[in-house]
């Protein structure tokens, strides 16, 4: 389920739109999906997840990688995998970046699981042109 919290900003009053997903690490079945509110972030490109995530996964370090965090600041941070994401009956599998304090849902896998923003409702949907299936362009 996708939520919108709304702050003030300025004048201004800025949409944070949140969903619902499941994270899991393919590599152990044992452990258990682990439930967030992740935010959802077009400005990312990929999953963002806290320390204590990747400790409750079990996810391994497979190379560090840099970063520019919001601040403009470079930082080098763990990337682990795999990752799996199942959001809105869709799902993907994917690295993630370890860093903040919660989890960061990016565009690449949104387009992935083939969901979109709808700017009117503010929430995560499947695209509507492939509402039963995951769809991708392969051209």
């Amino acid at each position: 389920m996708a939520t919108i919290t709304k702050r003030i900003v300025g004048q201004e009053v800025m949409g944070l739109i949140q969903v619902d997903v499941s994270l899991s690490n393919p590599k152990e079945p044992a452990l258990k999906p682990v439930q967030v509110h992740a935010l959802v972030d077009t400005g990312a490109s990929t999953l963002c997840i806290p320390e204590h995530v990747r400790i409750q996964l079990g996810l391994e370090e497979l190379e560090r990688r840099e970063v520019i965090v919001a601040n403009g600041k470079r930082e080098v941070v763990p990337y682990v995998g795999p990752v799996q994401i199942t959001c809105l009956g869709r799902s993907c599998y994917t690295g993630a970046l370890v860093l903040g304090d919660r989890v960061l849902l990016g565009a690449v896998p949104m387009e992935d699981m083939d969901l979109v923003i709808s700017p009117t409702k503010q929430q995560v949907t499947p695209n509507p042109e492939s509402p039963n299936i995951p769809s991708a362009i392969v051209m």
